[in-house]
C-alpha cells in the first residue's frame, strides 16, 4: 500500500519517544550504565520543576515546546558520580551533595548532550528544525513547585518515569503544542553521524599531508644519494 493511500502520522507520544530514547542513549553511554524508562506514561496538566535537582530546557522552530526533567538527590549523584569516575576523576575528588556547583554543572551538561541528540534526530527523521535554549539547572532542598511559561498555544503536556541502574528515579516532563507530522512520500532517514567515525576521518585527513611531505623528502633524498654516487663521491 503507497504512502499516499495510508499516510504515516507521527504524533506527540511518537516525539515523547525519541526524546526518551535520546535520555536513555546518552546517559547510557556517558555513565556506562542501564538507564532505562517506564513503558507508561502520564497525561499531565502542567509541568514543574521539584526537588531534588532539576533543569528545564525551551525549543523552539517547527514546533514549539518544554522538556523539564526533575531529578531526585539520589539520582542526580549516581549519573553524576559514574560519570565523571567514568571521564577518569578519582572518587575522593568527587563533589559529595547534589547542591554543589560542579553537580549542577556536569548535570546540565548531561542535559545538554541529551538535547542535542533529540534536536539532531528531529532533523533527520522529521526533516524538520528546531532549536533550543541552555539548560538551566537548579537545586531545590525545599518543597518548591516552579512553573515554566512557554507560550504554548495548545499545550500538551506527558510525564515519563526514569530508573537508574540503582533503580533511583527521576522524571521527564514535556509540554509541546498539539502537533502531527504526516508522511507526504516515503524517504530514507538520514543515519546519525559517528563521532569515533568522524574524529577517525578528521586524524586521516591531517595525517594525509605529511605523510605525502615525507614521502617527497624520501624520494629527494633517494635523488642526491644517485647523483652522488655518479660522481663518484
Amino acid at each position: 500500500m503507497k504512502t499516499a493511500d495510508k499516510p504515516v502520522v507521527y504524533g506527540i507520544e511518537d516525539i515523547l519517544t525519541s526524546l526518551c530514547n535520546s535520555v536513555t542513549r546518552v546517559l547510557n553511554k556517558a555513565t556506562q550504565s542501564e538507564i532505562h524508562y517506564s513503558g507508561m506514561v502520564q497525561r499531565i496538566t502542567r509541568t514543574c520543576l521539584k526537588p531534588d535537582i532539576g533543569c528545564f530546557v525551551l525549543f523552539d522552530g517547527g514546533f514549539s515546546g518544554l522538556v523539564i526533567i526533575n531529578f531526585s538527590a539520589q539520582a542526580a549523584m549516581e549519573l553524576y558520580s559514574k560519570y565523571m569516575l567514568h571521564m577518569g576523576m578519582a572518587r575522593e575528588d568527587l563533589a559529595g551533595s547534589f547542591t554543589a556547583d560542579e553537580v549542577g554543572n556536569v548535570m546540565g551538561e548531561l542535559m545538554n548532550q541529551v538535547l542535542g541528540d533529540f534536536t539532531s534526530k528531529v532533523h533527520r527523521e522529521l526533516q524538520t528544525h528546531i532549536t533550543q535554549s541552555q539548560p538551566k539547572m537548579m537545586a531545590l532542598n525545599k518543597q518548591v513547585l516552579l512553573s515554566v511559561d512557554a507560550n504554548l498555544d495548545q499545550p500538551e503536556a506527558r510525564r515519563v518515569t526514569f530508573y537508574t541502574a540503582s533503580n533511583h528515579l527521576f522524571y521527564l516532563e514535556m509540554a509541546i503544542d498539539r502537533t502531527e507530522f504526516i508522511k507526504l512520500y516515503d524517504f530514507a532517514p538520514q543515519e546519525a553521524p559517528d563521532p569515533d567515525a568522524l574524529i577517525a576521518q578528521a586524524h586521516a585527513q591531517a595525517a594525509a599531508p605529511r605523510a605525502e611531505a615525507a614521502a617527497s623528502a624520501a624520494s629527494a633524498s633517494s635523488d642526491t644519494d644517485d647523483l652522488l654516487k655518479s660522481l663518484g663521491m
